[in-house]
């Protein structure tokens, strides 16, 4: 009968469940001999491989860009941070940015969504374009400016344009290479990160403000878990 179960299961997703199977028994075997302590490097090594393959696995697979539909700060948190899981599945563990920095940068720039540019233009980090071609708002106390506020066609593209920029351009070296020695390590810490995103703001206390923020949406989404459980 588990059998018949079994075969009756798209093969994609049995692929998936194998290699996250592979994954849990090869981590909990990465120990240094005699001791409990895991070898750090040996499970983030494993740990990416694995991820990369289903990552695979999902993209081929077909899967659909989440509407981003919000009313509250609570549901304006969990429609980006589905946003993210999606473009997880197609970006490699290397390229990810953690989603507590994501989150808490798209709610500094719009206020939980509500800014003129995230619901008019659709942009949930302030990106900005010097382009006249491409699509774009213009500040409403400065229409003249040479420059413009990015739009897109749907909020989900604003955070991967976001997590584009994070990987692309020279500014933020310094952040990939933190991401990279910590993936290496096994030693993850996105405050760590945080510091290395100074570029994206001219406010000073830009980063300050991130990590504050991402204190803040932690314990609004450890309160909604006490009320569920």
């Amino acid at each position: 009968m588990a059998i018949k179960l079994w075969k009756k299961i798209p093969h994609r997703i049995r692929t998936i469940f194998l290699l996250l199977l592979f994954w849990v028994a090869t981590v909990s075997g990465a120990y240094f001999t005699g001791t409990n302590q895991p070898n750090k490097w040996v499970v983030a090594e494993l740990t990416k491989e694995v991820q990369n393959k289903v990552q695979s696995e999902w993209e081929n697979y077909g899967f659909y860009e989440p509407e981003m539909d919000y009313n509250d700060n609570l549901s304006f948190v969990k429609a980006v941070t589905r946003c993210i899981d999606y473009i997880n599945l197609t970006t490699p563990v290397e390229q990810r940015v953690p989603r507590e920095i994501i989150v808490a940068m798209a709610v500094i720039e719009t206020g939980y969504g509500t800014s003129r540019f995230a619901l008019k233009g659709n942009n949930l980090f302030g990106v900005r374009t010097w382009n006249k071609d491409d699509a774009q708002l213009k500040p409403k106390d400065n229409p003249d400016v040479v420059w413009g506020v990015k739009t897109y066609i749907t909020k989900c593209q604003s955070v991967m344009d976001m997590v584009s920029i994070i990987n692309r351009l020279p500014v933020y070296e310094d952040f990939r290479v933190i991401r990279t020695h910590q993936l290496t390590s096994g030693d993850k810490d996105i405050f760590a990160l945080v510091p290395a995103l100074s570029e994206w703001s001219t406010n000073p206390a830009y980063t300050n403000l991130i990590i504050s923020k991402i204190k803040k949406i932690q314990t609004i989404l450890a309160k909604q878990v006490s009320k569920t459980s």
